[in-house]
């Protein structure tokens, strides 16, 4: 799928890195910027409430402040670029700002998280459930240890076969036809005709070469090792800039509960991730 908007979430108070990883990433795509910048505004504090209220209606002030002059900080440093770019700016509380989110990915071809963003995990927690739960756009993590690369030149395409995987596949395409290789991966591979066929792995990347995609085939035995611990040693191996893979393919709540390859590539992954539900 062509990347031609790009929305990049964007912390009030710490952006300057994700702001430039945005832009190079566009930069490379050709891609429009949308950079939202968002503040979660502070909730209401206990204790007397005249005294409180003062506080509290300061605080939020002294918030609001500070958003418009990030929001003009990034106006400025985008104007001496040759994106097409626009910014907003959102102050909004913890409960709504999945909608915010959601509003604006409707409207976009990837979701873009840097590192400075993910740290905030309240922010994190809101995009994921705004993005990827309520609209068709994927996201891009990155918890690594450096910026996203504008151009991934290895992929590790996380593979099993689901509808989750194959969306993720199609809709990281453009990235994908732009790699020196991309690593189908596919840990514990059953050869069954309605699972992945007799050749696991062979139908996706002959799918993906007629795409112009240079692929490689990776079945992988994980010897009782969990499937994201497999996952997250072999995008090291391959040296991988970018793990693409399908998001949440069990209910949210069961993965809450009791923990899941995607929440496990989440918060302990260091490799950034393309993500799609």
């Amino acid at each position: 799928m062509p990347i031609r908007t790009v929305l990049s979430i964007l912390s009030s108070t710490n952006f300057h890195e994700d702001l430039k990883a945005a832009v190079d990433f566009c930069a490379a795509s050709g891609a429009h910027l949308s950079a939202t910048v968002i503040s979660i505004g502070l909730a209401p504090m206990d204790g007397a409430y005249g005294a409180a209220s003062v506080v509290w209606l300061e605080e939020r002030q002294r918030e609001i402040d500070g958003l418009a002059k990030s929001a003009e900080e990034i106006r400025t440093y985008l104007a001496r670029t040759d994106l097409s770019y626009d910014v907003q700016d959102i102050y909004t509380e913890f409960a709504f700002a999945q909608e915010d989110v959601a509003e604006r990915a409707l409207y976009a071809d990837v979701v873009l998280v840097g590192r400075q963003a993910a740290k905030d995990k309240d922010l994190q927690k809101r995009i994921i459930a705004g993005a990827l739960f309520r609209t068709p756009t994927p996201v891009i993590i990155n918890r690594g240890t450096s910026p996203l690369p504008s151009v991934s030149k290895s992929i590790l395409l996380a593979w099993d076969s689901s509808d989750e995987a194959s969306r993720a596949a199609r809709q990281s395409l453009d990235l994908l036809k732009a790699a020196d290789c991309v690593y189908v991966t596919m840990v514990d591979p059953i050869s069954r005709e309605r699972v992945n066929g007799e050749e696991p792995g062979a139908d996706i990347a002959a799918f993906l070469a007629r795409h112009g995609v240079k692929v490689q085939v990776d079945r992988l035995a994980s010897g009782g090792g969990s499937a994201d611990a497999i996952i997250r040693q072999h995008a090291i191996d391959v040296n991988a800039d970018l793990i693409v893979m399908g998001a949440y393919n069990h209910p949210r709540w069961q993965q809450t509960l009791f923990g899941g390859v995607t929440r496990s590539m989440i918060e302990d992954g260091r490799t950034p991730i393309f993500l799609s539900h």
